[in-house]
Formats: C-alpha cells, structure tokens, sequence
C-alpha cells in the first residue's frame, strides 16, 4: 500500500511507538529516535527525528518488505489538516522535491498539534 511513486493517499491508524516493527531500529542511526508510528494492514510508517521511514510489506507470506526513507531535508512544505464532526480523519500533507505531494489521513485517537510540534521541530529546525 505504502507505494509512493504510484499512490498519493495513505489511510493509516496511529500505533503507540512501543509496537512499531522491530526491524525499523535496525535503520536507525546513532542519535535518531522515533516520535510517532502508525499502520495500515500490513504496512507501517515511522516518523523519527531524520525521516520518514515506511515499510511495506509485499507478497502473500509477507517475507518481503520494501522500505522506503524519506529524509526531512528533501520536505519544501507541509501542511496538518485536524478532523471535524463529520469527516473524522486528520490529514497531513508533505511536499518533497522530485516525489511531489505525499498525504496521510489518519484514523482515529491522534494528537495532531504535538505532532504538528514534533515535526516543525525536525523540518524547520
């Protein structure tokens, strides 16, 4: 699902840090931590202090996993949309040099404004 060169909406649940696949520790560089994890059925995306980094899982087994990177410095814009009464999805756009636009609604319980911070933080800082 995490497709980024032929997809450009990603539905995702927020998931605690704690349960984000083990194996994306082993992608992380000394220094880097993850701030917020999220998933789709099979696939997973982190946000970590670098990146973004998405896994996704291929094949019918699910032994085959792509991961992709995207590194905060490669973000020109980006944008966080809160959900409302009727439409309960939050939004967040990202706008990255030669990828285009790459957006994430998210579902259910997510505290977009301390993610709006965390991410300020990483991209702009």
């Amino acid at each position: 699902m995490l497709d980024f060169k032929n997809s450009s909406v990603f539905k995702l649940k927020p998931i605690d840090v704690e349960d984000i696949r083990e194996d994306f520790h082993k992608f992380l560089i000394d220094g880097e931590s993850v701030f917020a994890g999220f998933k789709s059925m099979r696939d997973q995306v982190v946000f970590t202090s670098k990146r973004i980094i998405s896994a996704n899982v291929q094949g019918i087994m699910g032994s085959k996993v792509d991961y992709t990177s995207l590194p905060y410095s490669k973000i020109q814009a980006f944008s966080v949309e809160s959900s409302g009464t009727l439409d309960l999805d939050c939004e967040i756009e990202l706008y990255l040099s030669e990828l285009g636009k790459v957006k994430f609604e998210i579902s259910g319980s997510f505290d977009l404004i301390q993610f709006n911070k965390h991410i300020s933080e990483h991209i702009l800082g």
